[in-house]
């Protein structure tokens, strides 16, 4: 059987049927920034950040399949501007403090925003008014930091207790808790499930883990999110 081949920046990338241009090029060992995917879940392309230019045209690459002889750029001055906007609108539409920050170091947000090389917030921040439920006695969920990447909900339906859903739109878009208090700790969620370990910021963090792992020893302090995030999806 004839391999088949895209081509992303001048570089020949196999792949097999089925997969996503996210997929052969990860396999490929080709970075794509992005918040909402992961190789674990069904990707939604909800993030935007992810969108390359296939064949003149600008596509989710997570949801997009790999075709023979697509002619794909991804690392490009427009892209990577257009995905620095993004990523500062992310920052300050929540409340993203990363000096104080129990994740800072291990946060995907944060490293995006350094891969960019985001020196600033460009935008004025919104300051939203949003809860910290501190109620479960293993888990902290901070609304302040939550990106709507909905990756804890499809975490949470791969537990199988759909703890967590996205409601609202707009400035109106939240998290909510499927419980009868929507407090976390009235929920189903145990500290052992993927969904209380899978988010890309601190909205989620296990209590009582704190600065067990040094600033300065963590996994973006010394890796760019290329090198480090593109190891992890290897498994390494």
């Amino acid at each position: 059987m004839t391999e088949k081949h895209i081509t992303i920046d001048g570089q020949t990338v196999p792949f097999t049927e089925g997969q996503t241009i996210m997929e052969a090029a990860t396999a490929a060992g080709v970075y794509i920034p992005h918040l909402c995917h992961h190789p674990d879940f069904t990707p939604q392309g909800s993030c935007k950040l992810c969108t390359v230019n296939v064949n003149g045209r600008n596509l989710a690459s997570c949801t997009f399949p790999a075709v023979d002889g697509q002619q794909i750029c991804n690392n490009t001055e427009q892209l990577n501007a257009d995905r620095k906007r993004l990523t500062q609108m992310l920052f300050v539409e929540g409340n993203h403090f990363c000096p104080s920050c129990e994740k800072s170091g291990n946060c995907q947000l944060q490293a995006v925003g350094y891969h960019l090389n985001m020196l600033d917030n460009h935008y004025p921040h919104f300051f939203a008014l949003r809860k910290v439920d501190s109620s479960h006695p293993q888990l902290l969920l901070d609304h302040n930091r939550c990106i709507f990447c909905a990756l804890c909900v499809r975490a949470s339906h791969a537990d199988g207790k759909d703890v967590f859903g996205i409601a609202g739109r707009g400035m109106n878009k939240h998290l909510v808790v499927n419980s009868s208090t929507g407090k976390l700790a009235d929920s189903d969620i145990s500290v052992s499930d993927k969904a209380a370990h899978i988010c890309p910021t601190g909205a989620i963090l296990v209590k009582g883990t704190a600065f067990k792992i040094p600033i300065g020893q963590r996994k973006f302090d010394h890796h760019d999110i290329d090198e480090a995030g593109l190891g992890e999806q290897h498994g390494e």
